[in-house]
């Protein structure tokens, strides 16, 4: 007996391939909102309707709706942006979203704070960019991500040449993006088909990402299809193939888990994309459509089977998988500072604290990058872990561009500690709608508090993952973190421990639901352990694990390797 679909397959199968009644909601001007119906269809197009959750109880009180606004993500495949593109995606922040440019950790850009009354001309804004915001959230392929450095070599650059054709590839079809939005004309009669996705699309959303090692800066594994490119005698064979990644879990939920990919085989670059095509279909054929909390790829791989899954996957793209070619990840983190490419040009990695490009606390981030933009003749380059890149720099231009950096308080790198160079927060409150507690706001706090600590046990410069998330859905990954603090209410936690430095463990829960004082408490004796009894070069993940702070992890928390023939 087939079970029943759950109510969001109903709306996509009665949106007439993502229509909805959006356009009649923008029009509404009775409400700052839209309805609960179209606000699940918005998300395909790249924007999510939400409130700002500090003045919700005053509002109620009195008798006001929420004060609703929307969040808007571009699709910036590999995280490139143009110093042009930079300026007008500038120009859209500060003139209808608030605040500033917020880096993602997905490597683009969204803006919080669009009203409903601005959201249409925001959206032609950024198309006006030579961007777009399709299928930037919902129930697709996102924002496919890639190694954040494809000038180092002529190789990097051809790996990030496949990540665009993936994510070309895999766009939607449907001609409501434009009907709604940039005023294209509209189609009558019957509505256009899906060729990949169908009238229903996939049944949650799946992400890709491509990396290069030694560097897994993307968190390939955390992806739903990873692919890991091989690079061999400088030239470019093929990349090994990593599935069922995903971050999120829901408290209390045992049925729900972090869970890392699977390395299943190897494709040439002639064969990627019909496997991905392949592994995307049968996730959309086989994928659980009536419990939203269990229709991730990894729901659908650990259901069915990796085995059975490889199998029919063979049987779809009419070849098989090659053997698992050899690879090695050093760390997961963003290089900072100047370096070299291999055609003379250079690049400039930036630390951005929890991606916020913003003017404040005598900084002028946002200003600096504007005026870094201006004078800029390359590229700037968007990262996973909030960070980004001045890209493409010639040699007479690094002294300008450091004075630039100087003035304007971007050079935060020189002097950060190593837990703050290694830090990620989600967005959080108050306008996620998921938050349980503060995340990108508690990063601040938390972060000298921290440094103190480490400080007090000579551990300052010491390189320590640390992933702050407001709620258990894994933005920001924190199952990826050496210290994760996953939020449960305002103002208390799960500890979480001990992932390892390269994205191939996931953390263990330590201590649930604490408050700061006993996070500080429980971590300052493990610094101290940790200063005195860790090995040379041992990182502070694998201390724990080795010396028994947390148990070893479970084998789907580390990435299987499948044989293959």
């Amino acid at each position: 007996m087939t079970s029943p679909i759950s109510h969001l397959e109903q709306i996509k199968i009665d949106s007439r391939y993502l229509r909805g009644t959006i356009e009649e909601g923008l029009n509404d001007p009775i409400t700052g909102a839209i309805s609960d119906d179209d606000n699940k269809l918005l998300k395909f197009h790249g924007s999510y309707q939400q409130d700002d959750r500090d003045v919700r109880d005053e509002r109620r009180k009195r008798k006001l709706e929420p004060a609703h606004a929307f969040m808007i993500r571009a699709r910036l495949p590999g995280g490139i942006v143009t110093p042009q593109q930079w300026l007008e995606l500038d120009h859209i922040a500060t003139t209808w979203a608030t605040r500033g440019l917020r880096i993602t950790t997905r490597q683009t850009f969204q803006w919080h704070g669009v009203v409903k009354r601005n959201l249409k001309a925001t959206m032609q804004a950024i198309n006006g960019a030579m961007a777009t915001t399709l299928a930037a959230c919902g129930d697709v392929n996102r924002q496919v991500v890639g190694a954040v450095n494809p000038n180092l070599s002529g190789q990097h650059r051809l790996v990030h040449e496949w990540a665009q054709k993936l994510s070309d590839h895999f766009l939607p079809r449907t001609g409501a993006y434009h009907e709604i939005w940039l005023d294209g004309e509209k189609i009558t009669g019957d509505i256009q088909e899906e060729p990949i996705y169908g009238p229903t699309y996939l049944p949650r959303k799946f992400k890709m990402g491509v990396t290069i090692p030694p560097l897994n800066d993307i968190d390939v594994f955390a992806q739903d299809l990873g692919l890991i490119a091989i690079i061999d005698n400088g030239q470019l064979q093929g990349f090994n193939v990593a599935i069922g990644g995903g971050m999120g879990a829901t408290h209390g939920d045992p049925t729900t888990y972090p869970r890392l990919g699977s390395v299943i085989g190897f494709v040439t670059p002639e064969q990627l994309i019909p496997a991905a095509e392949g592994i995307v279909t049968l996730q959309r054929d086989h994928g659980n459509r009536s419990e939203r909390q269990h229709a991730r790829l990894k729901y659908t791989l650990d259901h069915l089977g990796l085995e059975w899954f490889k199998a029919e996957l063979e049987k779809r793209i009419g070849f098989e998988l090659g053997p698992v070619r050899d690879y090695h990840f050093d760390n997961n983190g963003d290089h900072y500072g100047w370096l070299p490419g291999e055609d003379g040009k250079w690049h400039l990695g930036l630390y951005v604290e929890a991606g916020r490009l913003w003017d404040e606390n005598g900084l002028s981030l946002l200003t600096g990058m504007r005026e870094i933009a201006r004078v800029h003749t390359g590229e700037f380059r968007l990262t996973c872990n909030q960070n980004l890149v001045i890209a493409n720099v010639n040699e007479e231009d690094k002294a300008r561009i450091d004075e630039l950096v100087a003035r304007h308080g971007l050079d935060g790198y020189v002097s950060q500690s190593g837990i703050r160079r290694h830090s990620i927060a989600c967005v959080a409150l108050p306008t996620c709608g998921l938050a349980m507690a503060e995340s990108e706001r508690y990063a601040p706090v938390l972060l000298p508090k921290l440094e103190e600590l480490l400080a007090r046990h000579g551990l300052t410069n010491d390189p320590i993952l640390l992933r702050i998330s407001g709620c258990p859905n894994g933005c920001s990954r924190p199952y990826l973190g050496e210290i994760a603090l996953v939020g449960r209410a305002p103002g208390r936690y799960d500890l979480r421990l001990a992932a390892d430095f390269t994205g191939q463990r996931i953390n263990t829960l330590h201590r649930e639901n604490i408050t700061e004082p006993e996070i500080l408490a429980t971590l300052d004796e493990l610094f101290a352990a940790y200063a005195g009894k860790r090995l040379d070069g041992e990182y502070f993940g694998d201390f724990l694990v080795r010396t028994g702070v947390v148990p070893a992890p479970e084998q789907r928390l580390i990435p299987i390797v499948l044989e293959t023939a």
